[in-house]
């Protein structure tokens, strides 16, 4: 049961007074990066700033006290902007919320299952492809506040290609201060960890971008001129239900809660080699979905681990989850005391931040790499899991990737099975090398293994008028499942029907188990598998001599 174990508990052994102000520190530093980063997401999934800090809040606090990484810190990433401002606008953040909570009772289950070390069975191909069709649909949707452009009134644009024709159409609106604020601010972004490795840039590119709009009275629109901005706690509350809506939001909530799982358990990974610790998967699992039950109920949008805010929290000296419990607590704080000094924030500010996120997300170098190294296939997987998620959204990505993977992999594995007959020495060949097979037997060796998918091959198993012994070698058969099964009772049958006999040599041992739970062992005689071809082709000179000195 250690694997359900909230990593807390164990980190609070031994825990001291010096370990609690190293943890103190790197929460505050952890809080201070997260605070524009949790409002720049918030408002590029089409909700309210609040929202973000109620995530980072609620899901941030929860998913460390229980989870299974000693390190993580968890709240609004960017890998749910899109698919979350689709859910909004179509369900509202009543349709939003009951999504969040739907997904996070999905990773409740995920973890009971222990289906922890099943994620990683996702191929990287289809991750690095919808990664960098995020990045790209981030970029995207940022462009009208970055350039100040003004859309023609009833132009609302949902999906990725309708943002990217109204910033076309729109784009003799530009607002050259607008487009000033957001270049100062991504030229700080990018220059400024070069000044300061402690302090974060997307700060100093806030106070910046606000110093400049206020103090020049620059005409520029804020976060105060498009949203309503609140320091209100939030009330804890249940979504509407409703079995039709439940049914609707379903897929939605199965990728909410995919995302999560492969986003947080690569981060805790991340982790891992960073502290030289080990994570807990399917705790981190049942974590990621209270956390995220948790948020649905106060009012936020769908979590899960942050990678750059993890490692930045293990960079500033946080060893425990107590670092990560104490950056909620000061976001807390920050939505109380500071929350209405965050509509001053300019919105080529956060374009610029949420441009650095594009970025550092895109994982361009590994995506050129895969174009370059990896087989068609894969290739194919990358490219079409990257246009299907900025084309259309990222639950018609995932399901179309994982679908052509899996029948990708199918007909690899397809193609990896053979069988092949053995060559007689009276077939016309005159090779010492052949080894003498006894007139009236047929030998096959089959490799590779016998599933669905290649289970036609046993059909290409052919018999001589003469043969009364047909041995199949199966020693590189690693697997049979119920398809392959029922070819090879079909096999059986037919045989049978000739007076043949099925002799099996070298049967492996998953093989085996199928075939003896099958009934197909008792029914063919345990005799009928022989350890050694050997074994099985001196059953075969016995079986005919009987048989001859019968006639």
């Amino acid at each position: 049961m250690n694997q359900f174990k909230p990593m807390l508990f164990s980190c609070l052994r031994g825990y001291s007074k010096e370990q609690f102000l190293k943890d103190l520190v790197a929460g505050v530093i952890v809080a201070i990066i997260a605070l524009p980063l949790s409002i720049a997401l918030a408002l590029a999934s089409g909700v309210g700033p609040e929202e973000g800090l109620y995530t980072a809040i609620a899901a941030g606090f929860l998913i460390s006290f229980l989870g299974g990484s000693t390190v993580q810190i968890s709240g609004p990433t960017a890998a749910f902007a899109t698919i979350v401002a689709g859910i909004v606008v179509e369900n509202g953040m009543s349709g939003l919320a009951l999504a969040t909570l739907m997904a996070g009772v999905i990773l409740i289950i995920m973890g009971l299952c222990r289906f922890g070390n099943l994620i990683k069975f996702i191929p990287y191909t289809i991750t690095t492809g919808f990664t960098a069709g995020i990045a790209v649909t981030i970029l995207i949707g940022q462009l009208k506040d970055f350039f100040g452009l003004t859309y023609a009134e009833g132009l609302a644009p949902v999906e990725t290609m309708e943002k990217l024709e109204a910033v076309i159409v729109s784009f003799g609106t530009i607002n050259l201060y607008a487009v000033l604020v957001g270049v100062v601010c991504l030229a700080i972004l990018i220059l400024w960890p070069k000044v300061s490795a402690r302090i974060p840039g997307s700060l100093i590119a806030v106070l910046v971008g606000i110093a400049m709009v206020q103090v020049l009275n620059l005409p520029v629109n804020t976060i105060g001129d498009l949203y309503e901005v609140s320091n209100q706690l939030p009330t804890p509350h249940l979504p509407d239900f409703s079995f039709h809506l439940v049914a609707k939001l379903a897929p939605d909530a199965f990728t909410i809660a995919i995302l999560a799982a492969i986003e947080s358990l690569l981060s805790c990974v991340v982790a891992d080699g960073m502290t030289n610790t080990k994570h807990r998967s399917n705790t981190e699992l049942m974590a990621q979905g209270v956390g995220n039950i948790g948020s649905a109920l106060l009012g936020g949008i769908p979590a899960t681990g942050a990678i750059a805010r993890t490692a930045a929290n293990i960079k500033s000296g946080g060893k425990t989850p107590v670092s990560g419990m104490v950056h909620a607590v000061v976001l807390l704080l920050i939505l109380v005391v500071l929350m209405p000094y965050a509509s001053l924030i300019p919105m080529p500010t956060i374009a610029a931040i949420l441009f650095q996120v594009a970025y550092n997300m895109c994982q361009w170098r590994p995506f050129v790499h895969l174009i370059r190294t990896a087989p068609r296939s894969d290739v194919m997987v990358l490219v079409l899991s990257f246009a299907l998620t900025v084309i259309f959204d990222l639950v018609v990505a995932i399901e179309v990737g994982l679908l052509l993977a899996c029948l990708l992999f199918m007909k690899r594995m397809s193609d990896e099975t053979e069988v092949r007959g053995w060559i007689h020495a009276d077939d016309g060949e005159d090779d010492d090398r052949l080894m003498p097979v006894p007139d009236g037997v047929r030998v096959y060796e089959i490799t590779g293994p016998l599933f669905f998918g290649a289970a036609g091959r046993i059909a290409e198993i052919s018999v001589k008028q003469s043969t009364k012994c047909l041995i199949l070698r199966m020693g590189g058969v690693p697997a049979v499942d119920a398809t392959a099964m029922n070819a090879l009772e079909s096999l059986q049958e037919r045989c049978a029907q000739r007076d043949i006999h099925l002799i099996f040599s070298h049967v492996g041992e998953q093989p085996m188990r199928t075939m003896i739970r099958a009934g197909f062992v008792d029914k063919l005689g345990l005799d009928h598998f022989c350890a050694h071809l050997d074994t099985a082709l001196a059953m075969a000179q016995r079986i005919m001599a009987k048989e001859q000195a019968s006639v």
